[in-house]
């Protein structure tokens, strides 16, 4: 997930279908206790799974009717909600007035019907509840925590079935009952740390999933999103992900932000690759050694979704061209240095070279790493040639007006 603005910082984060078939998909061996999704349509990946970011009503001026007019909301099969809070132990409203006060005109709803003053739901949970009546088959899932909020859970975790009591009452909340269809914990990172340290011990995400699981029964969804760390004795292996998978629908495993101008000097690296190459900055921060990591835990393959960013990670002051080089510090963007969207990336600076399954691009002393439509089609073959249960993507606002990356996802 990006730090600050995004998902995860170091997430740890197209391959030609010919090099995905020749990576070995180990058995899967959990016996999953959770049900599998309810019905929907799918993509031949599986599962399509997008983020909507709350705070992308602001500057971004990302609604949740632009879904609808790109296109993407027929590709999908589950939109996470970004985020909930984690604090004082319970689950908690991110932003009320994004959330469910809100009020949109006729021309920004996407029912095409201006909401009333006194009305009693608004907000982007309204225009969810609007957007799933036009796709019956599109499920939404409440995301709670992130990069930023994570801190929380520490806390959490010392009485999980007192938060799973909290997380349940509000995602089940009467005033948007039927927007939510179930709960996505994105806690960075159990027994590790992300913006800060957790020391709650390697069995504790394990007992808050399995609390969760148990108050929100059969009929909703349980799903997390967990580190792609494949390094040994990484993030990884510092928490029994094996363990609470019985408990989840499915994994979204963050295989993005493994390298990136946070590292001001570089060297300069893809941020997310889908397999390793000559020069890697460290081995075993590349997607394919987070999931094969995974399944060699036990993990049944069609649990764990393929992360895939919607963005790009660069650096300013490089002079080489290929990745190796040496930067004077994260590049210029829009909101965030060092972070862009693909769909100001493509044209801005767009792409001079592939490596492991990603793209990268040099534009004067800039240079960047993302993906794009031709990349994401090799990482969706090689996400079903593991068997994987889909792939999921941080987020919706950096595609183009008509969906080029999603319709790459959901082909």
């Amino acid at each position: 997930m990006l730090k600050l603005s995004r998902r995860t910082l170091v997430a740890v984060g197209a391959a030609a279908a010919t090099l995905a078939a020749a990576i070995v998909a180990s058995p899967a061996s959990a016996a999953p206790a959770a049900p599998a999704a309810p019905a929907a349509a799918q993509a031949s990946v599986g599962k399509v799974v997008g983020y909507f970011a709350e705070w992308g009503v602001y500057q971004r001026n990302y609604q949740v009717k632009n879904i609808e007019t790109s296109g993407s909301a027929a590709k999908l099969t589950h939109i996470n909600y970004a985020f909930g809070n984690v604090t004082n132990g319970a689950c908690a409203i991110g932003d009320a007035y994004a959330d469910y006060q809100k009020t949109y005109d006729a021309a920004g709803s996407v029912s095409g019907v201006a909401d009333t003053w006194d009305q009693p739901l608004a907000g982007s949970f309204n225009q969810l509840k609007e957007l799933k009546a036009k796709h019956p088959g599109l499920k939404v899932i409440w995301s709670f925590g992130g990069w930023t909020w994570s801190g929380g859970f520490a806390q959490a975790a010392a009485n999980p079935t007192a938060f799973a009591n909290s997380c349940y009452n509000l995602v089940n909340d009467p005033r948007w009952a039927g927007v939510f269809d179930g709960i996505d914990i994105d806690w960075e990172y159990p027994n590790s740390c992300g913006l800060s340290c957790d020391s709650s011990g390697a069995a504790a995400y394990k007992n808050v999933m399995a609390a969760l699981r148990a108050k929100f029964g059969s009929a909703k969804l349980v799903t997390s999103a967990i580190t792609a760390d494949g390094t040994s004795g990484g993030k990884i292996d510092a928490a029994d992900y094996a363990g609470a998978a019985q408990y989840v629908n499915w994994f979204n495993v963050m295989t993005y932000d493994y390298f990136g101008g946070f590292t001001p000097a570089g060297p300069t690296a893809p941020h997310s690759p889908l397999t390793s190459y000559t020069g890697i900055p460290i081995p075993g921060f590349y997607s394919d050694a987070a999931i094969q990591k995974l399944k060699s835990k036990g993990i049944a393959s069609n649990k764990l979704l393929l992360g895939i960013g919607f963005y790009g990670r660069g650096w300013t002051g490089v002079t080489q061209s290929a990745p190796g080089g040496t930067a004077t510090g994260p590049a210029a963007a829009t909101y965030e240095a060092g972070i862009e969207d693909y769909k100001v990336l493509k044209t801005k600076c767009p792409t001079t070279g592939t490596i492991a399954g990603t793209a990268y691009a040099k534009c004067g002393s800039d240079w960047w790493s993302y993906d794009t439509p031709s990349t994401i089609a090799g990482k969706v073959s090689y996400a079903k040639a593991q068997g994987l249960g889909g792939a999921m993507f941080w987020e919706l606002s950096g595609d183009t007006s008509n969906g080029e990356l999603i319709t790459a996802v959901a082909k």
